[in-house]
């Protein structure tokens, strides 16, 4: 973990955003965006890692996020990030290809959802081995993006 101003006030708001969520399996939710953010060599992309999921999943708007000072490039990210349920899962995917910091964070992300040890062996079930394709395409997407870039 890179440990700046901001990445400390990233992972408070974390914490804070996600205290109260548990993952499928029960476990603090707030342990995947830790994982992520574990994983990323600097500060734009730890924050991106963060706070991925926190306009997404939680009250908190990315207005709230931006109103607390993050640099531009995360709040393009996040952004990005943060799906529009209007619009189609892999055009959604496809947008992220063309930012970096996006882009490395959703693949960390995607690849860590796809992780099917996280689940208990009674949750492994059809619904989660299609969720674990579409998530395999997604990288596919990424991976092409980052070949080009």
């Amino acid at each position: 973990m890179i440990y700046t101003e901001n990445t400390k006030k990233a992972l408070k708001l974390c914490f804070e955003a996600h205290k109260e969520q548990t993952d499928k399996s029960g476990l603090p939710y707030v342990f995947h965006p830790f994982h992520l953010a574990e994983q990323m060599e600097d500060e734009d992309s730890a924050i991106t890692a963060l706070l991925h999921d926190v306009a997404e999943d939680t009250d908190i708007s990315l207005e709230d996020i931006a109103g607390m000072g993050f640099s531009r490039t995360v709040m393009e990210a996040l952004a990005l990030l943060t799906h529009d349920e209007t619009v189609p899962y892999m055009e959604y995917v496809k947008a992220i290809g063309k930012n970096p910091v996006a882009r490395k964070v959703k693949l960390a992300d995607l690849r860590h959802n796809s992780d099917l040890s996280r689940l208990d062996a009674g949750q492994i079930n059809e619904k989660a081995l299609a969720r674990v394709k579409k998530y395999a395409e997604a990288i596919r997407l990424l991976e092409e993006k980052e070949e080009l870039a």
